[in-house]
């Protein structure tokens, strides 16, 4: 999906920006993320976002925060999406896309009026997600598509072959990660992988150790 605003590096990209904490949720650069969106909280983050620059930072809360009272501690790697598709559905819902833009370092925590949540962010340590097919070239295509087979075969699932091997190695290692029912910190560390062959190599030994454990996909956590 293309977008009309064009993110050349870090300095194209706000320093503060409002978070989307979501467990089990996953966005990387150029990757595209569904959402419906009806709590008051976050609708209003999306009016705020449609009338200003249209970005939302998703990151995940950490999984085992054990407050009882107040908002759960965030992890400190997120993702900048943009707002690609929007839609009203008539019944004080949203559903919209986010797109990928690049990942971010959450800075701090602000302290701040509105209903959710907002943060200063760092990119300085994610500069290569804002070149595309970055690293290509390096991700073992075939031993990512022989995971993808074993694991499609334990859980009896329906794959489009031919989409898969048309897709471009970027692509396709990110929206696996993406789509996967993969829990939350298996998540977080396919987020925070620092290149394509990493995640890719990541994305294996994860696929292989949910079949070694008895073939089945995890309970996720996304919503």
């Amino acid at each position: 999906m293309g977008m009309n605003a064009v993110y050349n590096g870090a300095e194209d990209c706000p320093l503060v920006i409002p978070v989307f904490p979501l467990a089990g949720a996953l966005l990387l650069p150029r990757g595209q993320m569904p959402l419906n969106i009806f709590e008051p909280r976050y609708l209003a983050m999306v009016d705020d976002a449609i009338r200003t620059h249209r970005l939302i930072g998703m990151i995940q809360p950490e999984p085992e925060d054990g407050r009882q009272s107040g908002e759960p501690e965030l992890l400190k790697v997120g993702c900048l999406g943009r707002i690609t598709q929007f839609a009203e559905t008539g019944d004080d819902r949203y559903v919209l896309t986010l797109t990928g833009i690049s990942r971010f370092r959450l800075v701090e925590e602000l302290s701040v009026s509105t209903p959710y949540r907002q943060a200063r962010v760092s990119y300085d340590d994610f500069l290569i997600d804002f070149t595309a097919r970055a690293g290509e070239d390096e991700v073992d295509r075939n031993s990512l598509l022989k995971a993808l087979r074993a694991f499609a075969k334990a859980n009896e699932l329906k794959i489009d072959w031919k989409g898969v091997n048309e897709a471009p190695n970027e692509a396709l290692v990110n929206a696996l990660s993406m789509m996967c029912p993969f829990g939350p910190r298996e998540k977080q560390a396919l987020l925070e992988a620092p290149s394509l062959k990493n995640r890719a190599e990541v994305l294996v030994a994860i696929t292989e150790i949910e079949i070694a454990r008895g073939g089945g996909a995890p309970e996720t956590t996304l919503q």
